[in-house]
């Protein structure tokens, strides 16, 4: 019987290594994104994310306000080191080292992929021509944008400052390229 189990397991080997893999998306980081989101034809998007408060969502807490905050909910850490203040200001702070680019850098705060997933598999220009191959090599795109943003922009935040999402939105939105 022992045999006969290694025989079979021995014939499925190759067909398993063919079997459909997930896969493993990696974070490519804003410099690589900007390459193409630069440009007027793209919408200046780079630059509407350059001149947002995402770019300096990280810097703010190396701030000694931020310290003090984190202090004062009980954290022992500097917030920027605190997981609890990184959840909102930094994309792939607990994220492995693999699925870091060389070009990306948790300093960079709430950056491109922090809301439209990692670029890896979808940063190909024929990839990103199609709006459903784009989708399925990684890229979200949200249904419902306040539910999204509400995961940090809410009052578990120790800073937050109530607003009204539509009049934000016009500040970040990026609404080219149009797929």
């Amino acid at each position: 019987m022992k045999n006969l189990f290694l025989f079979v397991s021995f014939l499925l080997v190759p067909f398993i290594s063919i079997l459909p893999q997930e896969k493993t998306f990696t974070y490519v980081g804003v410099q690589t994104c900007g390459t193409c989101h630069k440009a007027e034809k793209q919408g200046n998007q780079l630059a509407i994310w350059q001149a947002s408060k995402h770019a300096g969502a990280y810097n703010t807490l190396k701030t000694d306000k931020a310290n003090e905050i984190a202090k004062s909910l009980g954290h022992t850490t500097l917030a920027v080191e605190t997981e609890a203040c990184l959840k909102c200001h930094a994309t792939g702070y607990n994220i492995e080292a693999s699925l870091k680019g060389e070009k990306f850098k948790v300093e960079d705060g709430v950056q491109c992929e922090t809301c439209h997933g990692a670029g890896s598999e979808y940063k190909n220009l024929k990839i990103m021509k199609n709006k459903a191959d784009a989708i399925a090599n990684g890229l979200v795109m949200h249904e419902n944008k306040e539910e999204f943003c509400i995961s940090c922009h809410n009052p578990e935040s120790p800073t937050f400052v109530e607003f009204n999402l539509d009049s934000m939105w016009e500040k970040i939105k990026h609404p080219k390229p149009q797929m």
